[in-house]
């Protein structure tokens, strides 16, 4: 895991480090609260790419359409 790509390291602790909660917790934020991912990592100070090689890393991908990881 690449954590040396968050921007802001205090915001690790917001994120769950298991898999699945990430993606519990990602897909809520931007259900109920974020435009779009490119807004989620900017206000969570994350990297998009690194979220999305996190996530990747469970089988899971961002559908864009959606609006949500799959």
């Amino acid at each position: 895991m690449r954590l040396n790509c968050f921007i802001d390291a205090d915001n690790m602790n917001q994120l769950p480090e298991d898999i699945n909660m990430l993606l519990s917790f990602v897909n809520m934020k931007l259900r109920d609260e974020y435009e779009d991912l490119d807004e989620l990592c900017a206000t969570l100070g994350v990297e998009k790419a690194w979220l999305i090689d996190r996530l990747a890393t469970g089988g899971f991908e961002y559908n864009q359409q959606q609006k949500r990881f799959w």
